[in-house]
């Protein structure tokens, strides 16, 4: 995605807890997707700061300069490697070492929450809606951040880096995702805050909700044309569940 600096502002994360929020009996209820994946980085968690100063950590150690913060942005949702290798091919391998050395150790310490999406997320699954992640991270990055934040307990389908050979915007990760939850992409979400996540979506058959408190700018998002937006995890919850 193509982003610039002013991004949508979520509201005020919440910090990073291991236990998820106990789940009673499951009471189906109607909605239009039976089953919801999600996209991991800026969707589920606000780990923007967290990429960004990784980036730049690995370009101030390696090529000994920083990048403009909006083209990081830019490559929020992409395979980090591949960023790698288009921006800066000649040391591609030495950055992304760096970043990942990087952002292993600091992780806990930067990444926060979205508040309300841990309440939405325990919602739906209370409801009976079928819930997994489909991401470009790493599946060792992508397990840490769900259980810090500690929302892996709800999405028992994570489809990560290793998972397919192509990333978004084709769909091989998220049709991988429907799959393993046992549904169907007609009947079928994918919620994320980037372009190339509503290209995904739509290319897989899905219905697609971008959401604007992530790295995606609202405009760019909106022309993408999802099915349907969301400014915070309420508006997220009645897209979702529209009954109530």
């Amino acid at each position: 995605m193509t982003e610039s600096t002013e991004l949508t502002a979520p509201t005020a994360p919440t910090a990073p807890t291991e236990l998820p929020l106990p789940l009673p009996p499951p009471t189906p209820r109607p909605t239009p997707w039976p089953t919801v994946v999600f996209d991991l980085d800026g969707t589920l968690a606000d780990t923007v700061e967290l990429i960004v100063e990784s980036y730049q950590h690995a370009f101030r150690t390696v090529m000994g300069q920083e990048e403009d913060a909006a083209v990081i942005r830019s490559w929020i949702g992409r395979p980090l490697l591949a960023a790698f290798q288009a921006h800066a091919p000649r040391h591609a391998d030495a950055l992304y070492a760096e970043y990942l050395r990087w952002n292993a150790a600091n992780t806990e310490r930067l990444i926060r929450g979205y508040a309300g999406i841990r309440e939405v997320l325990a919602e739906l699954a209370t409801a009976g809606l079928r819930l997994g992640v489909a991401t470009s991270k790493r599946r060792e990055s992508a397990r840490q951040a769900t259980q810090l934040l500690g929302l892996a307990g709800y999405l028992p389908v994570l489809v990560a880096l290793e998972d397919t050979e192509v990333h978004k915007p084709e769909p091989a990760p998220l049709l991988l995702a429907v799959e393993r939850l046992g549904g169907d992409p007609g009947r079928a979400a994918y919620v994320g805050d980037a372009v190339v996540d509503v290209l995904a979506g739509k290319a897989a058959g899905m219905s697609t909700v971008a959401v604007t408190w992530g790295a995606g700018r609202a405009d760019a998002l909106a022309a993408a044309e999802p099915d349907a937006m969301a400014a915070d995890a309420a508006e997220l919850r009645r897209i979702l569940l529209p009954d109530g």
